[in-house]
């Protein structure tokens, strides 16, 4: 269900709450601190940045979702708590006590999350008192509630919904994330909450994750930048009383419950990316035959990010040198002699040789709102799917006036 209002307080026994403390610049009906909380424990797992610089919330995460077990998340929009020093840690700890007395839980069951600008402590009494005023609720209202507070450069909020049945029992997944800019992740996303009522083990929880990651969140790029806050948690409580994932569960319901979180995943990587700062495009790039999965992967990755194709699609140009320059590059082994070249179904070169083409039809898929491009570089079985988005001149205003 795609965009549905409930998102992460759709699987049952979560709830969720957010007010405005002054992270952001002041605004009717802005938020800025909130929390994600679930009625009982869950088994717990996160994929993180990979990059050497890393926000105090995400060093505090990784311990905790290394442990397998976490009940609530605080978040907060508009100061990253990155590069921050000791001082930066500290705080995320203050957050999670703050948290946990404020739900009754232990403070080791709360992870922390932080997004907005880096190098900025953190204002601990504007939080302490924001925490005071939230109040938790369910449904629609709250996780919509949920979903605007996470929101910086974001246009609008990115929630999805996954329904299924087994044995007659209603199991939900559900999700939100925020990100539009410094989007080129190496695990992950910017942030991104996933909660479900399925019983699973961490460890099932962990692996699902992390293979799921690497072809949907890290299948995406807007500005091939990295953030030092990417975060994806998944949560699972187990309340819908289902067989435990990963232990007794039979591997056709471990089937279910990936297919249906990669479909939430998806959407929400897709969202993204549609949503990458100043963008007016998507863009979904195809690599097929490559040597393998891994190389396909490099030579999507590069081509959705490269500047100069971004710069074409958002002018229409079907300058397709661009796109074979950039698979060239991309680190993935192929003979350019062979590679096809496709804008939506419009042949631009075959077996390494320009194809005549109507400029009119290739300009005509590359005006909608999805733009599609698809490379076949006939050197293996190796196949994958990424997003980009295309670069406009409000990429720049945003990016030059972010703090000011």
């Amino acid at each position: 269900m795609p965009n549905h209002p409930a998102g992460v307080l759709a699987p049952k026994g979560f709830k969720s709450g957010a007010t405005y403390c002054g992270l952001k610049t002041y605004g009717a009906g802005k938020l800025d601190l909130g929390l994600l909380v679930s009625s009982v424990p869950c088994a717990a797992a996160g994929v993180y940045t990979q990059s050497l610089v890393r926000a105090a919330p995400v060093l505090l995460d990784s311990e905790i979702t290394g442990q397998g077990t976490a009940q609530a998340v605080i978040f907060n929009a508009g100061i990253a708590n990155a590069c921050t020093g000791e001082q930066g840690y500290y705080d995320a700890q203050e957050m999670q006590q703050l948290a946990g007395e404020k739900l009754g839980i232990p403070a080791n069951y709360v992870l922390v999350t932080s997004t907005g600008v880096i190098g900025h402590m953190l204002p601990m009494e504007k939080i302490r008192s924001g925490v005071e005023a939230i109040t938790l609720g369910e449904g629609e209202a709250a996780g919509t509630q949920a979903s605007f507070c996470i929101m910086t450069t974001d246009t609008r909020p990115k929630r999805a919904v996954a329904r299924f049945t087994w044995d007659g029992k209603v199991c939900f997944i559900g999700g939100m994330c925020k990100g539009a800019g410094m989007i080129h992740p190496n695990m992950a996303t910017m942030l991104c909450y996933l909660t479900t009522d399925v019983a699973a083990t961490p460890a099932f929880l962990q692996a699902v994750l992390s293979e799921l990651a690497q072809e949907t969140f890290n299948m995406i790029t807007v500005d091939g930048d990295t953030s030092t806050n990417d975060s994806v948690l998944l949560l699972a409580n187990g309340l819908s009383g289902t067989p435990v994932l990963g232990d007794g569960a039979s591997p056709e319901k471990e089937q279910v419950f990936k297919e249906a979180l990669r479909e939430v995943m998806t959407y929400l990587a897709k969202e993204i990316a549609r949503d990458g700062e100043g963008a007016t495009k998507l863009m979904e790039v195809w690599v097929r035959g490559a040597a393998s999965v891994k190389e396909a992967r490099l030579a999507v990755r590069t081509v959705a990010g490269s500047m100069l194709t971004k710069s074409a699609v958002y002018g229409g140009d079907p300058n397709w040198g661009r796109i074979l320059a950039a698979a060239g590059r991309s680190g993935a082994n192929f003979d350019p002699t062979r590679t096809d070249i496709y804008i939506g179904d419009v042949p631009l070169m075959l077996a390494g040789t320009p194809q005549p083409f109507e400029k009119s039809q290739a300009q005509a898929a590359l005006t909608g709102p999805e733009v599609y491009i698809t490379v076949d570089l006939h050197a293996g079985e190796g196949e994958a799917v990424g997003w980009g988005c295309d670069l406009t001149q409000e990429y720049v205003v945003i990016n030059s006036e972010y703090e000011t």
